[in-house]
Protein backbone atom coordinates (compact mmCIF):
# COMPACT_ATOMS: atom_id res chain seq x y z
CA UNK A 1 0.00 0.00 0.00
CA UNK A 2 1.55 3.36 -1.33
CA UNK A 3 1.82 6.70 1.45
CA UNK A 4 -1.20 8.24 0.28
CA UNK A 5 -3.28 5.31 0.42
CA UNK A 6 -1.96 4.62 3.46
CA UNK A 7 -2.90 8.21 4.83
CA UNK A 8 -6.42 8.44 3.02
CA UNK A 9 -7.13 4.97 4.79
CA UNK A 10 -6.02 7.08 8.57
CA UNK A 11 -7.52 10.04 7.63
CA UNK A 12 -10.86 7.78 7.09
CA UNK A 13 -10.60 5.75 10.04
CA UNK A 14 -10.53 9.16 12.10
CA UNK A 15 -13.03 10.95 10.19
CA UNK A 16 -15.50 7.86 10.75
CA UNK A 17 -14.87 7.41 14.46
CA UNK A 18 -15.91 11.23 15.00
CA UNK A 19 -18.61 10.46 12.62
CA UNK A 20 -20.26 7.06 13.29
CA UNK A 21 -23.35 7.35 10.60
CA UNK A 22 -20.62 7.89 7.96
CA UNK A 23 -19.64 4.59 6.47
CA UNK A 24 -17.37 3.73 3.44
CA UNK A 25 -20.61 3.84 0.88
CA UNK A 26 -22.16 7.20 1.94
CA UNK A 27 -19.27 9.49 2.11
CA UNK A 28 -15.92 10.88 0.80
CA UNK A 29 -12.68 12.94 1.28
CA UNK A 30 -13.18 15.59 -1.20
CA UNK A 31 -9.86 17.85 -0.42
CA UNK A 32 -7.03 17.73 2.08
CA UNK A 33 -6.86 19.11 5.48
CA UNK A 34 -6.78 23.21 5.74
CA UNK A 35 -6.60 25.79 8.67
CA UNK A 36 -7.66 28.19 6.04
CA UNK A 37 -10.99 27.73 5.83
CA UNK A 38 -13.74 26.14 8.62
CA UNK A 39 -17.22 24.87 7.90
CA UNK A 40 -18.67 28.21 7.99
CA UNK A 41 -16.63 29.91 4.99
CA UNK A 42 -17.07 26.38 3.01
CA UNK A 43 -21.02 26.50 3.58
CA UNK A 44 -20.75 30.19 1.93
CA UNK A 45 -18.45 28.37 -1.27
CA UNK A 46 -15.19 30.35 0.48
CA UNK A 47 -11.98 28.52 0.93
CA UNK A 48 -9.86 31.70 1.32
CA UNK A 49 -10.61 32.88 5.26
CA UNK A 50 -11.91 31.32 8.82
CA UNK A 51 -15.31 32.59 9.16
CA UNK A 52 -16.37 32.96 13.03
CA UNK A 53 -18.06 35.82 15.18
CA UNK A 54 -15.27 35.76 17.98
CA UNK A 55 -15.00 38.33 20.23
CA UNK A 56 -11.57 39.55 19.38
CA UNK A 57 -12.09 40.07 15.68
CA UNK A 58 -9.57 37.29 14.75
CA UNK A 59 -11.54 35.60 12.22
CA UNK A 60 -14.17 36.84 9.40
CA UNK A 61 -17.69 38.04 10.22
CA UNK A 62 -19.64 40.07 8.04
CA UNK A 63 -19.71 43.39 9.14
CA UNK A 64 -23.67 43.58 9.26
CA UNK A 65 -24.46 40.58 11.30
CA UNK A 66 -24.15 40.70 14.83
CA UNK A 67 -20.39 39.06 16.42
CA UNK A 68 -22.42 36.41 18.46
CA UNK A 69 -22.97 32.64 18.41
CA UNK A 70 -26.57 32.59 17.73
CA UNK A 71 -28.52 31.50 15.57
CA UNK A 72 -29.85 34.96 14.45
CA UNK A 73 -26.10 36.11 14.14
CA UNK A 74 -25.50 33.34 11.56
CA UNK A 75 -28.62 32.98 9.71
CA UNK A 76 -27.94 36.92 9.34
CA UNK A 77 -24.15 36.46 8.06
CA UNK A 78 -25.69 34.25 5.57
CA UNK A 79 -28.25 36.20 4.39
CA UNK A 80 -25.63 38.45 3.55
CA UNK A 81 -24.26 36.49 1.57
CA UNK A 82 -27.69 35.70 -0.21
CA UNK A 83 -29.01 32.98 1.60
CA UNK A 84 -32.79 33.01 2.76
CA UNK A 85 -34.43 30.60 5.32
CA UNK A 86 -36.25 27.79 4.07
CA UNK A 87 -38.20 24.97 5.25
CA UNK A 88 -36.66 21.54 3.73
CA UNK A 89 -33.82 20.58 2.92
CA UNK A 90 -34.35 18.38 -0.19
CA UNK A 91 -32.53 19.26 -3.74
CA UNK A 92 -34.62 22.05 -5.63
CA UNK A 93 -33.36 22.86 -9.47
CA UNK A 94 -31.72 26.28 -9.50
CA UNK A 95 -31.19 26.39 -5.95
CA UNK A 96 -28.42 25.66 -3.60
CA UNK A 97 -29.05 25.25 0.38
CA UNK A 98 -26.85 25.26 3.19
CA UNK A 99 -27.90 23.64 6.23
CA UNK A 100 -26.73 25.20 10.43
CA UNK A 101 -26.04 22.86 12.47
CA UNK A 102 -26.79 23.62 16.65
CA UNK A 103 -25.74 21.99 19.69
CA UNK A 104 -27.96 20.32 22.50
CA UNK A 105 -27.30 23.99 24.47
CA UNK A 106 -28.37 25.84 21.15
CA UNK A 107 -25.47 27.15 19.60
CA UNK A 108 -24.73 27.02 16.28
CA UNK A 109 -21.17 24.50 15.69
CA UNK A 110 -21.21 23.65 11.56
CA UNK A 111 -22.88 24.56 8.40
CA UNK A 112 -22.97 22.28 5.66
CA UNK A 113 -23.60 23.04 1.56
CA UNK A 114 -25.71 21.06 -0.56
CA UNK A 115 -24.00 20.16 -4.21
CA UNK A 116 -25.31 20.13 -7.47
CA UNK A 117 -26.03 16.41 -6.87
CA UNK A 118 -28.34 16.38 -4.28
CA UNK A 119 -25.56 15.33 -1.61
CA UNK A 120 -23.91 17.73 0.82
CA UNK A 121 -20.33 19.21 1.30
CA UNK A 122 -18.84 19.66 4.97
CA UNK A 123 -15.33 20.94 6.09
CA UNK A 124 -14.56 19.17 9.03
CA UNK A 125 -12.56 22.05 11.38
CA UNK A 126 -9.04 22.67 9.88
CA UNK A 127 -9.66 19.04 8.60
CA UNK A 128 -10.89 17.92 5.50
CA UNK A 129 -13.93 18.38 3.64
CA UNK A 130 -16.10 15.37 3.12
CA UNK A 131 -19.28 14.86 0.54
CA UNK A 132 -21.41 13.51 2.06
CA UNK A 133 -25.29 11.71 1.43
CA UNK A 134 -27.03 13.33 3.90
CA UNK A 135 -27.22 15.77 6.74
CA UNK A 136 -27.92 13.18 9.28
CA UNK A 137 -24.61 11.65 8.58
CA UNK A 138 -22.43 13.66 10.53
CA UNK A 139 -25.15 14.65 12.91
CA UNK A 140 -24.61 13.98 16.94
CA UNK A 141 -22.31 14.22 19.25
CA UNK A 142 -19.57 17.03 17.78
CA UNK A 143 -22.06 18.91 15.58
CA UNK A 144 -25.73 18.23 17.26
CA UNK A 145 -28.42 18.28 14.53
CA UNK A 146 -29.61 20.73 12.19
CA UNK A 147 -31.85 23.65 12.97
CA UNK A 148 -31.95 25.87 10.06
CA UNK A 149 -32.00 25.21 5.79
CA UNK A 150 -31.56 28.02 3.97
CA UNK A 151 -31.71 28.62 0.34
CA UNK A 152 -30.46 30.97 -2.61
CA UNK A 153 -31.00 30.52 -6.39
CA UNK A 154 -27.57 29.12 -8.35
CA UNK A 155 -27.54 28.84 -12.02
CA UNK A 156 -25.60 25.62 -11.75
CA UNK A 157 -28.49 23.55 -10.11
CA UNK A 158 -29.37 21.85 -12.92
Amino acid sequence: MGKGAWLYLLRSHLIEAAFPALTASNYQITSPASPDYNCLAWAASTDNKWWWPDNQNTAYWPLEAPREETVDAFVKAYSLAGYSPCNDSHYERGVEKIAIYLSADGKPTHAARQLPSGRWTSKLGEREDIEHETLSDIAGQHYGNVAVIMRRPNSNFP
